[in-house]
């Protein structure tokens, strides 16, 4: 009978073993959909973008008054931005792509700064036309190696995690598709990108590398690593993964995942193979009731910062907020009276136990350094008449920003109201130009069921 009964249990075990693994396969298959959907929606977007592109910056070639000319270089800059942001959300991080967002980067500057500029007082000369020329030409080459990829992609019915799962083990025997024909397109637009002048007017605002080469200390290994990881892992039962980024990748990271026993959640980490500095953290779990506040929150944030190696005395708030019952936080550094927000660090903290669910340093890795930031040319009063005579300016400070055109620029930050609304202003600290509004958010209303 016992052997009948222990027959019985191991049938249930395997049943039940066997469900459960049925269940994690589901739940895996419908994240690689879900990224594989958002991979080709991406590319055919980049794709159209680029058919954009290269009709607009033609339109461009036939006008010749401020009045059609400007609006269409906004056109022709609003879609460089898209185009930019498509390329960004393929995996195409894991491998160089520095020459082909560089000409996206060139198209985009140079159509907003001469967008923004008296084409009537200061029209295009020969040498700015023949380099929109050449943009158009070298646009239309990029169009059509993309077709070609979108032709190979749908005849073949190509994947892209396929592309991800190459680009991330850095094979070097994967024959991929998709990864040679991006590679042909680095290497056309790489073969004339450093051909195109684009007049004395333009100021190159080429995109810094992202990568975390410039930063101190050792090479750790992958050891070094997982035990970094292991100060976000008090609990000894964590389940710690460390994978190496592609050999020929800027990154410079190891991507390190943690199981979660308690919240039944995983943890995503990535930590610098130079110094071994945390770049960002993600927890994607449920958020309990609420048993701390959002000044409690705030201080949970410092004190994980702290133990971190970020110098704390240094950082002022920017931002504090409550969505639902997680707690979001901006920190900026202040060098000099100066608060440096291309340096900010972002955090969300889960305020049912205080436990940090978000953590980003990567701009603070990537843009600290020691500047020389000169004095202002114009005083605070002379900013404040720059600005609506309707703003009733309730704070003023100097910050430094990055602006549209991707130009570090000191600058006044006022903070001021009209009737109900508060808005941040930056004038600049140089000219007295107006380079950036915010209107903040208001609180939002809480609706009742009727």
């Amino acid at each position: 009978m016992i052997r009948g009964i222990l027959i019985a249990v191991l049938g249930i075990a395997i049943v039940g073993t066997s469900y459960w693994g049925y269940k994690e396969h589901q739940e895996k298959d419908a994240v690689l959909l879900h990224a594989e959907n958002n991979y080709q929606r991406a590319f055919h977007e980049l794709t159209y973008q680029m058919d954009q592109l290269h009709d607009k910056i033609g339109t461009t070639l036939a006008m010749n008054s401020q009045k059609s000319l400007s609006p269409a270089l906004v056109d022709v800059w609003r879609i460089t931005s898209e185009a930019h942001n498509s390329v960004s959300q393929l995996p195409l991080t894991l491998m160089p792509f520095n020459k082909t967002e560089e000409l996206l980067s060139k198209i985009g500057d140079f159509s907003y700064k001469t967008s923004v500029r008296d084409l009537d007082q200061k029209p295009l000369d020969k040498k700015e036309y023949t380099s929109l020329n050449k943009l158009y030409q070298q646009s239309e080459d990029i169009q059509n190696e993309l077709r070609h990829v979108q032709h190979l992609v749908m005849s073949k019915n190509l994947r892209w995690m396929d592309v991800e799962m190459a680009l991330a083990s850095d094979e070097k025997q994967s024959d991929n598709t998709i990864i040679n024909s991006f590679k042909t397109v680095e290497k056309n637009v790489g073969a004339f990108s450093t051909g195109t002048d684009l007049g004395p007017s333009f100021t190159s605002t080429k995109k810094e590398e992202k990568g975390f080469g410039h930063l101190k200390g050792k090479q750790i290994s992958e050891q070094e690593a997982k035990q970094i990881a292991e100060r976000f892992a008090p609990d000894d039962n964590y389940s710690i993964k460390v994978v190496k980024s592609g050999k020929k990748t800027n990154r410079d990271v190891y991507s390190i995942s943690m199981k979660d026993p308690d919240h039944k959640a995983a943890i995503y980490m990535d930590i610098t193979k130079k110094g071994g500095h945390p770049v960002y953290l993600i927890q994607n779990r449920e958020v309990k009731n609420q048993k701390i506040s959002l000044n409690d929150g705030s201080n949970r944030a410092l004190a994980f910062l702290k133990k971190n190696g970020f110098e704390t005395d240094d950082l002022e708030i920017d931002e504090s907020a409550q969505y639902d019952k997680i707690g979001v936080f901006s920190y900026v550094p202040v060098e000099n009276k100066v608060r440096m927000y291309p340096e900010a660090i972002r955090m969300k903290v889960a305020l049912d136990d205080g436990e940090v669910v978000g953590f980003s340093a990567r701009d603070f890795l990537t843009s600290h350094r020691k500047r020389n930031i000169a004095k202002p040319a114009i005083t605070e009063e002379e900013a404040k008449s720059k600005l609506n005579k309707n703003v009733q300016v309730r704070e003023t400070r100097l910050a430094l920003i990055t602006n549209e055109v991707g130009q570090e620029v000191l600058c006044y930050e006022m903070l001021g109201t009209i009737e109900n609304d508060t808005f941040r202003m930056y004038i600049n600290a140089k000219d007295g130009s107006e380079e950036k509004v915010e209107k903040l958010k208001n609180a939002e209303p809480i609706y009742k069921d009727l």
